[in-house]
């Protein structure tokens, strides 16, 4: 197991610290002892005792007797052993993930378990006053719905799209929503009465994947995200690297082909995000659909059936379609590319594909992984856990609400 990242101190004038620190050894274990708790922690017997009673008078934490522990067929002698855990449903948190045009509200409890959620369309264009007031009527209902009281709310997490001060709480700047100096922090705390906390929608992923997902053990983890656009999210040692301004993670916007490559939204060209985003792909794929009007591609595009586009192109290739399959892995080398050198600055033991790039996985993710192995220096991208997250399309609002856990609840000090 990874090294909890604080260690609790015996100094009386810190008993809240001491508190964090007991509840987030619930993180790395859903089941502790007493004893055990106070050698991760490194807190004496007394003092983990005192706080392990204060949690289970508030409700927070309640004991169960165990033999786990046992060898098979051994017999114990005496009393089972107490065992302790977190009470999930204790308290909640809310997670807000906005992306370009849809926002998704999520009702969690203390381990980022989704209990309800909303997913609601809305016109990108729409003013950012307009669609944070549909934002505040969606968390107000999903908690009336729920029958929760609102003081077992802990707070919002918003994960929202571009340049985000995180300490602020302000959207400086989502060129495709046309929002800048969006107050959201202050907006949402006014309108629905709770405490929030606001970053960028692809490092609150990162959050919630090293916290409460397959990164949970893992010191050094980046969270790779493509849709509309590509981000990533940097996790190093349990804290969020964000740079000095706060823009860490802008991994589209790698240069990949500096001489000739097409125009990104940043100004530059032939960034990641021209040559591997959704949008590009499907104006890739509809080309090659006019261009081979029999082939499975175009008859998958021509289908009325609801599903997304990208979603089409997947299956096209899945079933055989032998130039979207090449258009896709033309692309999708510079993704490998990319990754290798994020592999090169980085090192780290795990990243993980969200977005677009779990949805089509299976297409994806072989061939980013050869190129990022046969790219990075000196071998090194062979030592890395390359997976897609488990959390699906629900990262973003499991990322968001982790926001709020960790600040609200787990690491109130940090």
């Amino acid at each position: 197991m990874a090294p909890l990242p604080f260690s609790g101190t015996n100094i009386n004038s810190l008993k809240a610290h001491n508190l964090q620190t007991i509840l987030m050894s619930f993180l790395h274990e859903r089941s502790l002892s007493r004893a055990g708790i106070a050698k991760s922690t490194s807190l004496s017997s007394a003092t983990v005792t005192n706080l392990i009673k204060e949690l289970i008078d508030q409700g927070l934490v309640v004991e169960e007797e165990s033999d786990a522990d046992e060898a098979p067929g051994k017999r114990r002698v005496g009393r089972p052993r107490t065992m302790l855990r977190l009470v999930p449903q204790a308290r909640y948190a809310i997670g807000v993930h906005i992306g370009v045009g849809l926002f998704r509200v999520a009702l969690t409890d203390l381990y980022a378990e989704i209990i309800d959620n909303r997913i609601v369309a809305y016109d990108p264009e729409s003013p950012a006053s307009q669609i944070l007031d549909c934002i505040s009527a969606e968390i107000k209902g999903l908690i009336t719905e729920n029958h929760i009281e609102k003081d077992k709310i802990l707070g919002v997490g918003v994960g929202a799209s571009g340049l985000v001060n995180h300490q602020t709480g302000v959207n400086v700047m989502a060129p495709r929503l046309g929002w800048k100096e969006v107050k959201i922090q202050d907006v949402l705390e006014a309108e629905t009465g709770f405490p929030v906390r606001v970053d960028n929608n692809v490092r609150a992923m990162a959050v919630g994947e090293a916290f409460f997902g397959d990164g949970r053990d893992v010191n050094v983890m980046a969270f790779v995200y493509g849709r509309i656009g590509v981000g990533a999210g940097l996790v190093v040692n349990g804290q969020v690297y964000r740079g000095v301004r706060a823009s860490a993670g802008e991994i589209g916007h790698t240069i990949m082909i500096p001489d000739g490559g097409d125009l990104c939204e940043c100004g530059n060209r032939g960034c990641l995000e021209t040559l591997v985003s959704e949008p590009v792909l499907i104006k890739k794929a509809e080309k090659l659909a006019e261009q081979n009007p029999e082939s499975l591609l175009a008859r998958h595009l021509g289908q009325e059936n609801g599903r997304d586009p990208i979603e089409k192109i997947f299956t096209a290739a899945r079933e055989g379609d032998e130039l979207t399959q090449k258009m896709i892995a033309d692309q999708i080398r510079y993704l490998g590319l990319a990754l290798a050198n994020l592999v090169n600055i980085l090192n780290p033991e795990m990243i993980l594909l969200g977005g677009m790039f779990a949805q089509g996985e299976d297409l994806i993710l072989p061939i980013t992984q050869e190129v990022m192995q046969e790219t990075a220096f000196c071998g090194i991208g062979e030592k890395v856990d390359l997976r897609p997250t488990r959390f699906g399309w629900r990262a973003g609002v499991i990322g968001a609400a982790s926001l709020a856990l960790l600040d609200f609840f787990f690491q109130t000090e940090s």
